[in-house]
Order: structure tokens, then C-alpha cells, then sequence
């Protein structure tokens, strides 16, 4: 297992920026698939992007592509979320997940989340 920290949420004017970032603990970190979820209220909890262990794959859900990119640092165990072009419907907790494999990625270790909240 490896273990995750969020940080980099916070309070944001619609059309403006955040970088979310996902530390994992380990020496083993950079063979872990890595994938941003997002909770928003009301809702199920929800995939945003993940990214492949050297970061040569990446995808993106729908309503995130062309304004989020996610990428990382194998270096210093971090995965990140630039999240440009904010809309207040992405407002949510947003977490980080880490598994061998992309499908495995809903059963794999999870960290404790950071808020973001963008406001109108």
C-alpha cells in the first residue's frame, strides 16, 4: 500500500485556478497508476483523470478535458491537478488514488481529500 496526501484546495472565483497535489509515501510510488476522484454535494463520488506510473498515458472525464491537466513528479511522489477555468459545479472534496493497475484504482489506497469551492 501507499499512502496519500492532498493539499492545494481552497476558495476560488469562477474562471480562476488551482494546483491540487497528491504526495504518496514509498519508494515504489512511481510504479503506482495515480487518479484524481471528486465528490461534489449531492453526488456519488466521481472520476476526474488519471495518469500512467512514467506519465505517458492520461485521460481525462468529459466534463474536466481541456481545462484541468494532471501530470507528475516521480521524484518527489507527487501527482498533480492544474485546474484552470474553474466553474462552481466543481466544487467537491477531491481526492487522490493509488493502485497497480487502472482498474484498480476504486480499491487502491486513498487519501484524505482537499475541498475546493468555487463560488459564482
Amino acid at each position: 500500500q501507499v499512502q496519500l496526501v492532498e493539499s492545494g484546495g481552497g476558495l476560488v472565483q469562477a474562471g480562476g485556478s488551482l494546483r491540487l497535489s497528491c504526495v504518496g509515501s514509498g519508494r515504489t510510488f512511481g510504479s503506482y497508476v495515480v487518479g484524481w476522484f471528486r465528490q461534489r454535494p449531492g453526488s456519488q463520488r466521481e472520476f476526474v483523470a488519471f495518469i500512467s506510473p512514467n506519465g505517458d498515458r492520461i485521460y481525462y472525464e468529459d466534463y474536466v478535458r481541456g481545462r484541468f491537466t494532471i501530470s507528475r513528479d516521480n521524484a518527489k511522489n507527487t501527482v498533480y491537478l492544474q485546474m484552470n477555468s474553474l466553474k462552481p459545479e466543481d466544487t467537491a472534496i477531491y481526492y487522490c488514488a493509488a493502485d497497480l493497475e487502472v482498474s484498480g484504482l476504486g480499491d487502491g489506497s486513498w487519501g484524505q481529500g482537499t475541498q475546493v469551492t468555487v463560488s459564482s
